[in-house]
């Protein structure tokens, strides 16, 4: 059932104009490290006698995202599609299965592809046999820039946008025992009020005298930061009425035009410019449309994100009506900076999604 799955998805997608890619299964550790708290406590890991650090394929999007980059043609429209294992620890459960999926990169029409990208993968998991899926939209960019409008100063802004990446309420993402900013209040106390840079070399060189270099695959660099937002967060709370709009706009759901709707009133409400945001979020919603879906059957909601860091713009997911508590069949989502991290001289617009091959005919994986 599930070889017969697996090739009724990818025939789909090569007959769609994705080219066949597939990466190697061994891949270097250090890619996957940034991806997402899940998925690095996820990975399979081994090393060489080098020492170098590798790990079993956990996903296809930066390996896929690598092969583009190595290609020559970055900057350039390029569409590529995938069918094999993939690896990632779960209790319980294989620690392989098969994901299928498709990546685009470089076109410019960005409302036009994601609307492409959505559409193809619930064709193919429909074709490979997927009961009724319910859909969920989300739209990571029009939060990121929702923030950027309500002024709120940076330090707030990361944390309320590392909660929300991490499924916490902005009430948890603002509690600051639970994010641990009185767990060193010694160290937090020396910087409050420092120069930025002399603070940041300060924790460096602290953590480099214990001897630490990466913590959970972050870099000193990236834990020096985040002392400095504990010790800039320390000095006051944010302010209360800029909080009672995020959460106005957090629990925005629905049919996606009537969110549309309600999200432009928060706007007007709240004076922020989200216009270009929105008339882009419309203009994805024709796309859809257009290509035959009853936008009343989809769900929007402003407070869903995807579990891995790269997703910076629309999101979306597809469960299997009959099993609602079960992982998504189908996600995905746009990524425009992964390339600039994984070494493009500049962003590049992208964007895919993946296909659970496993789940199709009910597992659970």
């Amino acid at each position: 059932m599930t070889n017969a799955n697996s090739q009724a998805v990818a025939a789909h997608l090569a007959n769609a104009g994705y080219q066949r890619c597939e990466p190697a299964i061994l891949q270097p550790a250090a890619i996957f490290f940034d991806s997402g708290e899940d998925l690095r406590g996820q990975l399979y890991i081994t090393s060489d006698l080098s020492g170098a650090e590798y790990c079993l394929r956990p996903e296809y999007t930066i390996p896929v995202s690598r092969h583009y980059l190595a290609s020559g043609l970055v900057g350039e429209a390029a569409a590529y599609s995938y069918c094999g294992p993939v690896f990632r620890y779960a209790p319980g459960e294989s620690g392989e299965f098969v994901q299928a999926g498709v990546e685009s990169f470089g076109r410019g029409d960005l409302e036009a592809v994601d609307a492409e990208i959505l559409t193809l993968a619930l064709d193919a998991a429909a074709v490979a046999g997927a009961g009724t899926l319910d859909v969920r939209l989300g739209d990571a960019a029009l939060f990121t820039r929702f923030l950027e409008a309500l002024d709120l100063s940076p330090q707030w802004r990361r944390r309320i946008a590392r909660g929300h990446g991490q499924g916490k309420s902005v009430a948890e993402s603002l509690d600051a025992a639970k994010n641990g900013a009185h767990d060193h209040s010694g160290v937090l106390s020396l910087l409050q009020g420092a120069d930025p840079k002399g603070a940041r070399a300060l924790v460096e060189d602290l953590l480099s005298i214990a001897g630490v270099a990466t913590v959970g695959g972050r870099t000193a660099g990236e834990i020096a930061d985040r002392f400095l937002e504990q010790a800039a967060t320390a000095r006051g709370g944010a302010p209360r009425e800029k909080i009672a709009v995020v959460e106005r706009f957090l629990s925005i759901k629905g049919d996606p035009d009537q969110a549309s709707l309600e999200l432009r009133r928060l706007a007007a409400d709240a004076r922020l410019d989200l216009s270009a945001s929105l008339d882009a979020f419309d203009t994805r919603l024709g796309f859809i449309a257009a290509l035959g879906f009853d936008l009343a059957s989809l769900l929007f909601e402003a407070s869903f994100t995807r579990d891995l860091d790269y997703y910076t713009g629309f999101v979306f997911e597809a469960r299997d009506r009959s099993r609602p508590t079960e992982k998504p069949v189908v996600a995905g989502g746009r990524y425009d900076q992964l390339l600039a991290r994984l070494g493009a001289p500049a962003p590049v617009p992208a964007v895919g999604a993946a296909i659970w091959v496993d789940r199709l005919g009910g597992g659970g994986q």
